[in-house]
């Protein structure tokens, strides 16, 4: 088992149990240069709010996109836009990766912005 099948399995087990919880969704994704949220509604069909490093607005904000910095901009947006839509409370949906370096980072901005896990 490869190294990206291996997170694909822990993202799977993981996202079972997220909808056992009916709760919309804070599904994020890394590569080594960008950082990307999703707020999924708990149906997992529509898409309520997004974030990224490759949006312009953020881009502007950093000078490097794949750093913990950005990841702690990004996770302050998305909590914005959720909050701006009416959603307070998600699942955490980490995709598999480890909770550590930007994608912690991401998680603890969004609750500080007001996000409850």
């Amino acid at each position: 088992m490869d190294k990206k099948a291996a997170r694909l399995r822990r993202a799977k087990k993981t996202r079972a149990k997220i909808r056992e919880l009916e709760v919309p969704r804070l599904c994020i994704y890394r590569t080594s240069q960008h950082i990307y949220a999703q707020l999924i509604s708990a149906n997992g069909a529509d898409v309520i709010a997004s974030s990224s490093t490759v949006q312009a607005d953020i881009k502007k904000e950093v000078s490097n996109t794949g750093n913990k910095e950005a990841a702690q901009i990004v996770g302050k947006a998305i909590a914005e836009k959720a909050k701006a839509a009416g959603v307070t409370k998600v699942a955490f949906d980490r995709s598999g990766f480890k909770y550590h370096g930007r994608v912690q980072q991401l998680a603890e901005s969004a609750r500080e912005s007001g996000l409850e896990f």
